[in-house]
């Protein structure tokens, strides 16, 4: 795994399907005019709204291609020419597609799939700091239904439950580097302009370590 030291600096946002990672990442990248990545985007998978009809059927499917797609973005960042300006922000890190691998395939597809994972993770690179956004499943859900995405219509409440446990899960034990773990369920950073500002302070000003962030 390639670690970066020094500034500009590498920014991830992570978190459960609709918490607001890429809201965050384009406020981010703007703010601190670094380059923004992000990462589902889903027109660009043609197996993700297969996945959420029959998560059983298609599971594979969709995680090698998002896999793929990943470890592509992760080996620009590698070469460290997109760190010449303003640094990176992405709305993901790389170990999030192992996380879902391991919600959606079976034991023997897990098998295979980590042996593909594990030859490509030694050419990632591991972010100067992730901001891990959560929030309440009713809170999820309310966001995914507001933004509409025809591919995650079948998404059930269950599904959500499950994918934000296993980030909670991740992050309990995270150590890899600076962790700011935010609570996402009772901010608007998107259309709250005091939201915003505290959020982006509070991310500018993230000790070593892990801390936490909870507005009021």
């Amino acid at each position: 795994m390639v670690v970066r030291s020094g500034k500009p600096r590498y920014i991830a946002v992570e978190g459960p399907i609709g918490v607001g990672k890429s809201s965050l990442s384009e406020i981010l990248g703007q703010e601190l005019s670094a380059r923004v990545i992000l990462d589902e985007r889903p027109q660009e998978n043609p197996f993700l709204g297969a996945f959420y009809r029959d998560r059983r059927r298609h599971a594979m499917s969709v995680q090698l291609f998002f896999l793929l797609q990943r470890y592509a973005q992760q080996g620009e960042l590698a070469q460290g020419d997109l760190f010449s300006r303003g640094g990176v922000v992405t709305d993901y890190i790389f170990a999030k597609d192992r996380l879902f691998a391991t919600l959606n395939l079976s034991q023997d597809e897990l098998v295979l799939y980590d042996r593909i994972y594990q030859m490509l993770k030694v050419r990632t690179v591991t972010p100067d700091l992730i901001v891990y956004l959560q929030a309440r499943t009713d809170v999820l859900i309310e966001r995914i239904r507001r933004r509409a995405r025809p591919e995650e219509k079948p998404i059930s409440a269950d599904y959500v439950r499950d994918v934000a446990q296993a980030y909670a899960d991740f992050f309990f034990s995270y150590n890899d580097g600076p962790l700011l773990i935010v609570n996402a369920s009772d901010i608007d950073f998107v259309a709250n302009a005091d939201h915003r500002r505290e959020l982006i302070d509070v991310i500018q000003k993230a000790p070593p370590g892990t801390s936490h962030w909870s507005r009021g």
